[in-house]
């Protein structure tokens, strides 16, 4: 139980930890000038992305061995009557519908949110600063966050708080923490990425009895969110 809760709060810290590194060096090599730095920063989200996934990913190795979890008590086994195929066309028709909830109906959303009652992130930024650095981005965001977080939040979440808090509760504890895993994109990013991908990515995760299925979608949404940030890029 210790390391699992380890796992749930220590990712949002090791993201604020690699910005404090990163300003520390632009700090370094640029003086005193704050505006710079902060700027630096910004630019840089993509490699802080990538290295803080770096180091979840670490804690989850760390995690699986001191709690002696397998993958296959995690959901990475599929059970007895489901077709592999059949779960990750499933895992993709909820990721299509997570990709168009989340660019035709919710993001529009949480911008108005941000215009209309204020944020910490300015409103349209977060997509403008994820394609600085398009390579880093996609090693972080396809390669490495759909394993990362669905073995951490869903897997090893709710597999092991379930037993203590029933499911209802290790769903809210896991999609609260998820949330704050993505405090970095604001608020409003913040709540729309707990509740509504959280939220999706759980009961995936519940009604099908493993893992692959909310990892497929997981997958697909993040895939299709580089693809368009790339295409924005590019098309600049």
């Amino acid at each position: 139980m210790r390391q699992i809760w380890t796992t749930l709060i220590i990712p949002p810290f090791l993201f604020l930890f690699v910005i404090i590194a990163a300003s520390i060096y632009f700090g370094a090599t640029l003086g005193v000038d704050g505006q710079a730095i902060a700027d630096n920063v910004t630019q840089s989200t993509p490699y802080i992305l990538l290295i803080t996934q770096i180091l979840m990913l670490l804690l989850f190795i760390w995690a699986l061995k001191s709690s002696r979890l397998t993958l296959s008590d995690m959901g990475w086994q599929i059970g007895a009557g489901q077709v592999l195929w059949q779960e990750i066309l499933i895992g993709v028709v909820v990721g299509v519908v997570l990709v168009g909830l989340y660019f035709y109906f919710l993001s529009p959303m949480m911008i108005a949110a941000q215009h209309r009652f204020g944020d910490y992130v300015p409103p349209g930024e977060l997509f403008s600063v994820l394609g600085t650095a398009v390579f880093p981005f996609f090693l972080a965001n396809v390669l490495l966050a759909p394993f990362v977080e669905e073995n951490i939040y869903r897997g090893m979440a709710l597999t092991g708080l379930t037993p203590k808090y029933g499911i209802w509760g290790a769903i809210l504890i896991s999609c609260i923490f998820f949330g704050l895993l993505h405090w970095s994109g604001g608020f409003w990013y913040m709540l729309l990425t707990g509740i509504v991908a959280g939220g999706s990515f759980a009961a995936l995760f519940v009604w099908r009895g493993q893992i692959v299925t909310p990892f497929v979608a997981h997958l697909l949404l993040n895939g299709i969110e580089f693809l368009v940030i790339w295409l924005r890029v590019s098309g600049q």
